[in-house]
């Protein structure tokens, strides 16, 4: 056997199988490239979900990780240190507002909007206590705990885990009309992905989320972003909600946040939502800790430059117009996304979205499927010119295969 296969049947000898991994172990990565165990390498087209935006081992990132390696990483929030009220300051600053609840996961940040948006609903805009509602989107993805898969429409991570949490509305994505009609006096907030990750790069109409905003607005409902994905310079803004103009209430952030070095999350609104937490009402050991916000903090320094923006931009307008030219030739059917992100969907006499995963993989390039047909693209934005035409070449070359 080789080493991968010794890797790979002793993963799925001891570990619990809730993930489904192309057979590729990685021993070392540096900027977008990947190399595995034996020694191969590959592009990195994924960029963990858009955890790694600004590359592998991205130097500037290490450098304050080590710096602060040498400090002091954790305190818990027992003690105040001495990059937390940065770290907080900085973030809130580049979102336009007041405070910032940090925590790790982007799970974690979701289920604090969630408890930010009913406790701002009983104590703030005076809904009967037990009665709030959140209306989200159908097809969205915002993690995997028992509350959260209550809200899900994927059955894949929804079934077998009821009894499921109450107090959620789910609504078609897109769908204004639907949306207004399920806002009511209970209403607390409207939870949606300004762009569908997992659901296949799905980006809303025009006009979408200024219609959110303005339902949002003159309802008294909170308008809560969860830019995990779509944040942090992925589609050649700092956020998403930018290419239409609009600033939400809340903004739930992770992912690129910890630069793909530690995991960061946070939930940033001003001071007459986040305010209404009190000392022990809410908290985490490791939310905000030093290593975290030392790394944070260089990804703050990195976005203000607006170099990571303008690169996603740019390539993403190259990478869509080399997608584009792949639909209607028989094999791609729909190409969507913005920024340096894509969904494509394969026609399905061509393969999967796994076997297309699979194919590439044996030229070298790592992407992830998603929903049966659909294969996600979403490079590093450090990524070069050269080096996505090159994986773009791999992708034309499977797809001529059949």
């Amino acid at each position: 056997m080789s080493r991968t296969q010794d890797e790979l049947a002793a993963a799925d000898a001891h570990s619990a199988h809730n993930y489904h991994p192309l057979p590729v172990v990685v021993a070392s990565a540096e900027g977008a490239w990947m190399t595995d165990v034996e020694g191969r390498r590959y592009l990195d087209m994924l960029a963990g979900y858009s955890a790694l935006n600004f590359g592998h081992g991205n130097r500037r990132l290490l450098d304050a990780a080590k710096a602060q390696l040498e400090r002091v990483t954790l305190t818990s929030r027992a003690f105040q240190h001495d990059r937390f009220a940065e770290f907080c300051g900085q973030l809130a600053e580049l979102c336009g507002k007041d405070m910032v609840l940090p925590m790790n996961t982007g799970a974690e940040a979701v289920e604090t909007a969630v408890k930010t948006a009913r406790k701002w609903g009983y104590e703030v805009k005076g809904v009967p206590d037990g009665h709030a509602k959140i209306v989200v989107a159908a097809n969205n993805f915002h993690g995997r705990t028992t509350t959260i898969v209550s809200f899900s429409t994927d059955h894949e991570a929804r079934d077998h885990y009821g009894p499921y949490t109450p107090g959620f509305e789910i609504v078609p994505y897109g769908d204004l009309t639907a949306m207004e009609a399920a806002v009511t006096e209970n209403t607390v907030a409207v939870l949606i992905e300004p762009i569908q990750g997992e659901a296949g790069v799905l980006v809303p109409p025009d006009g979408y989320l200024r219609g959110v905003r303005e339902l949002t607005a003159r309802r008294n409902v909170l308008f809560m972003a969860d830019e995990i994905q779509s944040g942090l310079g992925r589609t050649g803004r700092t956020f998403a909600c930018e290419h239409e103009g609009v600033v939400p209430d809340v903004y739930i952030l992770g992912k690129a946040l910890g630069g793909g070095v530690v995991p960061v999350s946070a939930v940033v609104a001003d001071r007459d939502v986040l305010g209404v937490f009190r000392p022990g009402e809410h908290g985490s050991t490791f939310g905000g800790n030093p290593l975290a916000c030392a790394v944070a903090l260089e990804v703050i320094a990195m976005l203000r430059t607006g170099e990571y923006q303008q690169r996603a931009t740019e390539l993403g307008e190259h990478l869509h117009a080399e997608l584009g030219m792949l639909v209607g030739g028989g094999a791609v059917e729909t190409v969507r996304g913005r920024g340096l992100w894509a969904g494509v969907d394969i026609v399905p006499s061509h393969g999967t979205g796994r076997e297309i995963s699979e194919r590439l993989m044996a030229r070298r390039v790592l992407v992830k499927d998603t929903h049966g047909s659909t294969i996600r693209i979403a490079p590093p934005l450090v990524i070069t010119k050269e080096d996505l035409d090159w994986g773009l070449e791999q992708l034309r070359a499977v797809l001529s295969e059949g």
